[in-house]
């Protein structure tokens, strides 16, 4: 499910697992991360 979120925000949840924040890495996940990271948590 994809929820908005507000002042930079970019986190991707499996479940209730964070998996990926963007206020931790300071950065947008390169291309692919994202997908590798939700499958490596399923």
């Amino acid at each position: 499910m994809l929820q908005p979120g507000s002042g930079g925000i970019f986190q991707i949840y499996v479940g209730d697992r964070l998996v990926y924040d963007k206020k931790a890495t300071g950065r947008f996940p390169n291309p692919g991360e994202a997908a590798e990271l939700v499958g490596a948590h399923l």
